[in-house]
């Protein structure tokens, strides 16, 4: 994998901060332990006091797990430094997140029909409006769980996929410069079984979308989200529990595809994540 070694690759810790004295009479600020990758379209795993505050700049993003662990993400075009703060009735610690930027390239892709490039039929983007509004929903799932905690595997078996895109690269559909391509692309035989990469809860599940074909989303806690598109069938439905290795589908090449393929993708907090740059990073323990 090109970029940057994770944090942790080696279950090594590090950016930890702690402030202030603990005394008998006086609560003690709380630790605070990252591990992941800090560059664009990375991610970072903490570990603090539990039900800790958590800050990502000014932006209260939310509450450390009831073991003190928690999940952020930084989007493809994510500024090079945050910070980021935890706070609990004793106090507060910070640590500035310098964010490495990535490397993108250009995917042109052609022959792909009229209508998956710039739709203009009023049915057609009736149906496109209806169908974001479901996933946006999906999206913004927020199930209090932190099945992220033992790291991701790849969602296809070892050998049967090769990466034929990469996250991030800017999309020139038809000779048309469109949106980033933000997922990973693993080109597999129609069938192939999709596994689910990391325990999580389905909150969405649903075959038929115009630019997805099969698509599925799984919270795996405090809203990172993985998603699998162009599926040919779909093996779970929305509220399903999965675990870590469970069949969810099938390869295909549904919706906007050229050939079989799983687009896997990742987000966190509408922020846009390489969910290859999780494969094999754990949370602190």
């Amino acid at each position: 994998m090109e970029g940057p070694e994770p944090l942790n690759r080696r279950g090594v810790l590090l950016g930890v901060a702690t402030a202030g004295l603990a005394g008998p009479t006086l609560a003690a600020p709380p630790s605070l332990r990252l591990s992941g990758v800090q560059r664009q379209g990375g991610f970072v795993f903490g570990r603090t006091a539990p039900r800790a505050d958590i800050w990502l700049d000014d932006e209260a993003i939310g509450r450390a797990s009831g073991s003190g662990l928690f999940v952020i993400g930084f989007d493809r075009d994510a500024p090079p430094s945050q910070t980021l703060r935890v706070s609990t009735a004793g106090g507060a610690a910070s640590h500035l997140l310098n964010v490495i930027p990535g490397e993108f390239d250009v995917q042109r892709i052609d022959g792909l029909p009229q209508s998956q490039v710039s739709p203009d039929d009023p049915a057609l983007l009736a149906r496109i409006r209806q169908q974001n509004e479901l996933k946006v929903a999906a999206l913004a799932s927020r199930v209090d769980t932190e099945d992220f905690r033992g790291g991701f595997a790849t969602p296809l078996p070892e050998g049967s996929w090769r990466r034929t895109g990469r996250f991030g690269g800017q999309r020139i559909l038809n000779g048309e410069p469109k949106r980033p391509h933000y997922g990973t692309d693993l080109a597999a035989p129609k069938g192939t079984a999709i596994l689910a990469p990391a325990g999580g809860v389905v909150s969405m599940a649903a075959s038929g979308m115009h630019f997805e074909g099969g698509l599925t989303m799984i919270d795996h806690g405090q809203g990172l989200v993985s998603i699998y598109l162009h599926q040919s069938r779909l093996l779970v439905a929305t509220g399903d529990r999965v675990e870590r290795g469970q069949k969810i589908g099938e390869v295909g090449a549904t919706g906007r595809a050229t050939g079989p393929h799983l687009c896997w993708r990742m987000t966190w907090r509408a922020r846009h994540l390489d969910p290859m740059l999780m494969v094999g990073v754990t949370a602190p323990a």
